[in-house]
Formats: structure tokens, C-alpha cells, sequence
């Protein structure tokens, strides 16, 4: 059996919050079930746009949910 690679386990997971994109403020691009959701300035803002698409109580920490590319949950410049 292969070794699943970041970006395959990326495509299982619910929520994909992309790097930072540097700007006034800086932003991470965040993806729900494949589709662009939006930006995200801190981790509440992952939250409003996962429950504005149905998902109320995601856990951000639960790495089978949220994959973090280009740093974690406190990487945001």
C-alpha cells in the first residue's frame, strides 16, 4: 500500500486553510469540501465560514478535519 502524501490526505479532509497570502491584513485562503470558502484573518473566521456551509462545531485542532498548509492554527503573518 503507497503512503498517502500531504496533499492527498489534504483532499480527505473537510477544511484546507492555505498559507498566508501577505496583503493589509495578510489572510489565509480557506477551502471546505474542495471549494474556495473564502479568507480567514484568525480562526474564528474558519469557524463563521465552516457554519455558514453547515458545519457548526469544527475542530480546528483535529488534523482528520483541518489541514493546515504553511503553518498552523497560530500562523496568520
Amino acid at each position: 500500500m503507497d503512503t498517502p502524501t500531504p496533499a492527498l490526505f489534504a483532499r480527505r479532509t473537510l477544511v484546507v486553510v492555505e498559507g498566508v497570502v501577505p496583503g493589509d491584513p495578510p489572510h489565509r485562503p480557506v477551502d471546505i469540501r474542495g471549494h474556495p470558502a473564502g479568507e480567514a484573518y484568525g480562526p474564528e473566521d474558519i469557524r463563521e465560514l465552516c457554519r455558514a456551509r453547515g458545519f457548526p462545531d469544527v475542530d480546528l485542532d483535529n488534523p482528520a478535519v483541518v489541514t493546515w498548509n504553511g503553518g498552523g492554527p497560530d500562523v496568520w503573518a
